[in-house]
């Protein structure tokens, strides 16, 4: 996600109630004869053992009774996400921790229509999703003959694509791949298209974003590389005329961050974890992202009375699903001395996917897939990962920095960054369902966006594995950073993205190719 083009006005707002004396989270004074690394593994131990997917899933149980009071949906802006915001409020608070709310202003919006019919030669209804932040087309859509734009590396990207007169008045097929969805929909809006259809260059469905409502010129809206194709077959065979129906709401609303960090540890050497709360509006989220959200929420509150040598913070953030909104206001918020004193992010999105695999982000870009490695200090994150989980041996493998989830906007100001995910829309592999379990060339979670990612979406052992790398990391890296300076040897595991989305994609929306 490329945050620079965004306008966000951030606010940070204290929530952090009467605190009773008592509960001061490690606010004992880390011994000077205290030895980092023993303490560390010592609290991670213990932080694993008492970190449980049973205790997490009573978190999830309360984002589900949320979502089912109000319209099925967490999305950000919405009472659901509010309510969702206030629950983890209030345990944090009660634990002891010192907790302020981000809050900022984004451009909301939802879907109100989204068709695509075949009108002629032969009627057909093909499945299509409005790209966020889409122009409107008229109640009833827009009815027009379909011109396919010529297939290379960056197809719909320049104006030369557009042979003269050939787009006028019609609707654009465009494949996916090259640059951005708002450039290929605003290059085809200049050559007289009135519509774009985007259609993938992987399996799964496209599910885009333009990135910001005022770069939207036409209805615009995505379809599945097969039906993409299908289309420009029928199309090269004669005239194919298609109804496109791409309505969009869109108004400014403000949400916010959940932040919560330990009143002990050092100031100046932060080392944070964070998952987004928001769902998107058509369900209520469970997995996406209730799963890393209960599983931080669950860590944190077993962390709360430990002491620590360094300040441990904790992020739920907010508006992901409009591209990375929440965790893009919250690092813009902080000055360049505030930016310095976070050693670390750790991002846990989706980790309880119903198919799961289990990935761990290539932080030294071992695999050679996609983006680079991250900022100094990545791969150090990665390794104590995968050394954990070697040793319990789970089986794991790496996915790419795709930019999908929030620790884009860390790694884009240079902070070490990792995680772990479980997949979304992309398909298991057969090797990974040897590996794993689970049914090959079926999604990972095929209740990805939907309003069936509910609490029968997840998967428990994975949902307990993955809490357990955050229990454990939150232990070492509470008392020592001291991993992040030594050398690791790059180890490839054949990785993936993880997810039927390319390369630079804002998580749940992509934005470029």
């Amino acid at each position: 996600m490329n945050a620079r083009n965004r306008r966000t006005t951030v606010v940070a707002v204290s929530v952090a109630g009467l605190i009773t004396p008592l509960l001061l989270i490690g606010s004992g004074t880390a011994s000077a004869h205290s030895d980092p690394a023993k303490e560390a593994a010592k609290l991670a131990k213990k932080l694993v053992k008492k970190s449980d997917a049973k205790d997490a899933y009573e978190h999830l149980r309360q984002f589900q009774r949320i979502a089912d009071k109000n319209g099925n949906t967490r999305v950000a802006g919405s009472e659901g996400h509010r309510k969702s915001a206030e629950y983890v409020e209030g345990l944090l608070r009660k634990a002891g921790y010192s907790v302020t709310r981000n809050a900022f202003d984004f451009p909301f919006t939802e879907t109100l229509a989204q068709s695509l019919r075949v009108v002629s030669p032969q009627q057909q209804d093909v499945p299509v999703i409005a790209m966020t932040y889409s122009a409107n087309s008229p109640v009833g859509g827009i009815t027009a003959p379909v011109a396919v734009v010529p297939v290379d590396d960056t197809t719909g990207c320049e104006p030369e694509d557009y042979a003269p007169e050939t787009f006028t008045g019609k609707i654009a097929l465009i494949k996916r791949g090259g640059c951005s969805f708002a450039e290929k929909q605003e290059t085809a809006a200049g050559a007289g298209a009135v519509g774009a259809i985007i259609y993938n260059n992987t399996e799964g469905a496209l599910n885009g974003t333009l990135g910001d409502p005022s770069v939207a010129k036409i209805p615009a809206g995505g379809v599945t590389q097969a039906d993409g194709e299908a289309l420009a077959a029928k199309a090269a065979a004669g005239a194919v005329t298609v109804n496109l129906e791409i309505r969009t709401f869109s108004e400014t609303r403000r949400t916010y961050n959940v932040i919560a960090e330990t009143k002990g540890g050092a100031a100046d050497n932060v080392v944070m974890f964070g998952a987004h709360l928001d769902s998107v509006a058509d369900g209520p989220g469970i997995n996406d992202n209730g799963s890393g959200s209960a599983g931080i929420l669950d860590v944190a509150l077993n962390l709360a009375h430990e002491k620590t040598k360094n300040k441990v913070r904790f992020a739920w953030w907010s508006a992901e699903e409009f591209g990375l909104l929440g965790s893009e206001a919250y690092v813009n918020s902080l000055s360049a001395a505030d930016l310095a004193k976070v050693k670390l992010y750790l991002n846990f999105d989706m980790i309880a996917s119903p198919n799961h695999a289990q990935f761990v982000y290539d932080g030294d870009d071992s695999d050679q897939v996609g983006a680079g490695p991250g900022p100094e200090g990545s791969a150090q994150l990665e390794r104590q990962i995968t050394d954990y989980l070697d040793s319990r041996r789970t089986p794991h493998e790496g996915t790419d920095f795709t930019g999908r989830s929030d620790y884009g906007p860390f790694i884009e100001v240079g902070i070490p960054s990792g995680g772990t995910f479980t997949g979304a829309e992309g398909a298991k592999t057969a090797e990974q369902a040897k590996r794993y379990g689970g049914k090959a060339g079926v999604a990972y979670d095929a209740c990805y966006h939907a309003a069936c990612d509910n609490l029968k979406n997840i998967n428990m052992k994975a949902f307990d594995v993955n809490i357990d790398v955050i229990a454990n990391a939150a232990g070492q890296y509470a008392w020592d950073t001291s991993l992040l300076s030594k050398p690791v040897a790059p180890k490839s595991t054949k990785g993936s993205a993880g997810s039927g989305g390319g390369l630079h994609e804002g998580h749940d929306h992509e934005v470029t190719e």
